[in-house]
């Protein structure tokens, strides 16, 4: 007997947002700053120790609040370093919380190092590892040798991967733009993909796990990056906070079986999480706050997927 196939997160996440009706993924950054009074402990330093867990009570209200309209999450790994040990126990119990919720779950870590450091980063890829996503982005500017350590994983255990092609950020012109060989960087690494991608292709969707970071706030880079790798998923920060309008966010998606756009996800963070009327000390004033913004997201994504 054949053993039975990982779970293929394209076909996971692609699937879920095709029933959702939207592509909103919400990103879980807590700025400490913008934490709301009615969740603050302490002077919420890095280092005090009531820190930690003033954090981890307010995205577990966070996720009360989603887990049921939104396909996936996605924790940037840096918000929760900076709390030290603390904040890694934070990180792996809102991963498992998350994940308990059924929602999908995608590390914004930008890994990238050479050899054994590499496979190292890619144990939170592995099923069975001490703090298990089910996606990872990682940075190619080592070099392919230095992404092929996150692959083999990520095939077995149907786990996605996204690599940082184009990102939101205003300085990302310096060298993602820069031309070598006639083309952007941006496209040489795009390029450079095309054949692995294949060989994570979903036989439910025919969407691959191998995806690619391309920012909203660069919605024509966006397009020929979807020539390039036309069943790329697409993970696309710059919606909202940053500036970029719905329909720039979703350039790259391309009609699915139902005449909507798909094919990724645009991610929200600030503008979820911390919306003006939130910062408040009164709980249900905050519930309603944070329901409303994710509200106003999913309608405005939805309404840009359906034109």
């Amino acid at each position: 007997m054949s053993p039975t196939a990982p779970p293929h997160f394209a076909d996971r996440l692609i699937q879920r947002v095709r029933q959702l009706g939207h592509p909103l993924c919400v990103g879980l950054d807590p700025h400490l700053p913008l934490i709301p009074p009615l969740f603050r402990r302490g002077t919420m330093a890095p280092a005090d120790p009531q820190t930690a867990p003033a954090v981890e009570t307010f995205l577990r209200a966070v996720l009360d609040r989603i887990a049921t309209r939104v396909a996936i999450v996605k924790p940037q790994s840096a918000f929760f370093e900076q709390l030290g040990w603390r904040g890694i126990q934070v990180l792996d119990r809102l991963v498992a919380e998350a994940r308990a919720c059924r929602l999908l779950v995608v590390l914004d870590a930008k890994r990238g190092d050479i050899g054994s450091t590499a496979a190292a980063y890619a144990a939170y890829l592995d099923p069975a590892g001490a703090l298990p996503v089910d996606a990872l982005t990682v940075n190619p500017y080592l070099g392919r040798d230095t992404l092929a350590p996150f692959f083999e994983p990520a095939a077995a255990a149907g786990a996605g991967v996204f690599v940082l092609v184009k990102t939101s950020n205003a300085g990302s012109a310096d060298y993602q733009d820069r031309v070598v060989d006639g083309r952007p960087l941006f496209e040489l690494i795009a390029a450079s993909l095309a054949e692995t991608t294949q060989r994570f292709i979903g036989a439910a969707t025919g969407w691959s796990s191998l995806g690619i970071v391309a920012g909203a706030t660069y919605p024509e880079q966006s397009q020929r990056i979807r020539t390039l790798l036309p069943r790329a998923l697409f993970l696309v920060p710059g919606y909202g906070e940053q500036g970029a309008a719905a329909r720039d966010a979703v350039r790259g998606f391309v009609r699915g079986p139902d005449g909507r756009l798909e094919g990724g996800v645009v991610s929200s963070s600030r503008g979820i999480l911390f919306p003006t009327d939130a910062a408040t000390d009164d709980l249900h004033a905050w519930e309603r706050a944070i329901s409303a913004a994710c509200d106003r997201a999913i309608d405005d994504l939805g309404r840009a997927i359906a034109t």
